[in-house]
C-alpha cells in the first residue's frame, strides 16, 4: 500500500510518562512519538494501562510525571475524537441527530450540519438510515455511526478503545477495512487499543506492545505493509512473540 507522506509535525509526543492510582503505578517511563497523520496500534495484557494511555492523550486525565503533547494542525492542542467499545450513541436520538451532535456543539448552522450528515452517511454506506434510531440498527451499523460521529468534525487525532471487540468476526473485518478507508481519505492521527494482534498489524503503521503493570514499552514496530490483507506475517509473528515474553514475565 502506498502511504502518503506524514505531516511535518509530530501528532503525538509522550515523554517519560508515569500514571498511578491507589493500587500503584499503571504506566511508568513511557515514551514514544507518532507523526501526524499516521496510525499506531497498542497491544498488551489486560489491565496494563492501554485505556489509561488513551485517557491521557484525550486530556481526560493527567499524568503524574512526564509530558503528553497532542499537536494540532496549528501546533496547538489538536481536535480530538474518541471511539469507545460500547458505541456511546444516544438512544433517544436518530442516526442523523447522533451524527450531527458534535457539529451542533461547535455551533455549526443547520444547513452545514445537514450537508455534513448526508455526506457522512454516504461515506459510511448508511444512506437512507438517518431517520432510524440506534435500536433499529445492527451492531456493525451502530459502530459505523459511532465512527462517523467521531470523524464528522475532521479531527486531528482519533482515539479508539477496542471499538470492534463486541462484534462478530465478519463484521469486525468489514469495519477494519472501513476505518482504513476513512483514514486514507481523511488522514487523522490514529491510536487504536486492541487485544487482537492481526487487527493491530492490519491497522497500525506502527505497533507498540506494552508490558504488564506498570506498563512499559517492550516493542515498537514499524509496519509499512499495514493495510495489506495477509501480507504482514513477519510483523504479526514479532508482536505475538513480544506478547508471549511479556506474559512470561507476569
Amino acid at each position: 500500500m502506498a502511504v502518503p507522506p506524514p505531516h511535518p509535525r509530530a501528532g503525538i509526543l509522550v515523554r517519560d510518562v508515569a500514571k498511578g492510582y491507589g493500587e500503584g503505578l499503571v504506566l511508568d517511563g513511557l515514551s514514544f512519538e507518532l507523526p501526524a497523520g499516521e496510525t499506531l496500534a497498542v497491544v498488551g495484557p489486560s489491565g496494563c494501562g492501554k485505556s489509561t494511555l488513551l485517557y491521557l492523550l484525550a486530556g481526560l486525565d493527567k499524568a503524574d510525571r512526564g509530558t503528553v503533547s497532542t499537536g494540532g494542525r496549528d501546533g496547538k492542542t489538536g481536535n480530538i475524537s474518541f471511539i469507545l467499545q460500547d458505541y456511546g450513541l444516544f438512544p433517544w436520538k436518530t442516526v442523523a441527530e447522533n451524527l450531527s451532535l458534535p457539529l451542533e456543539l461547535r455551533g455549526e448552522g443547520r444547513t452545514r450540519r445537514r450537508e455534513a450528515v448526508a455526506a457522512m452517511l454516504d461515506e459510511l454506506g448508511l444512506t437512507g438510515l438517518g431517520p432510524r434510531y440506534p435500536v433499529q440498527l445492527s451492531g456493525g451499523q451502530r459502530q459505523r455511526v459511532a465512527i462517523g460521529r467521531a470523524l464528522i468534525t475532521d479531527p486531528d487525532i482519533l482515539l479508539m478503545d477496542e471499538p470492534f471487540s463486541s462484534l462478530d468476526a465478519l463484521t469486525r473485518e468489514h469495519l477494519q477495512r472501513t476505518v482504513l478507508s476513512l483514514w486514507r481519505r481523511r488522514r487523522p492521527t490514529c491510536v487504536l487499543v486492541t487485544h487482537n494482534v492481526p487487527e493491530a498489524v492490519f491497522l497500525g503503521r506502527r505497533v507498540m506492545v506494552l508490558s504488564g503493570r506498570p506498563a512499559r514499552k517492550t516493542l515498537w514496530l514499524d509496519n509499512p505493509r499495514f493495510g495489506e490483507e495477509g501480507a504482514a506475517f513477519e510483523e504479526t509473528r514479532r508482536v505475538y512473540e513480544a506478547l508471549s515474553e511479556t506474559k512470561d514475565c507476569l
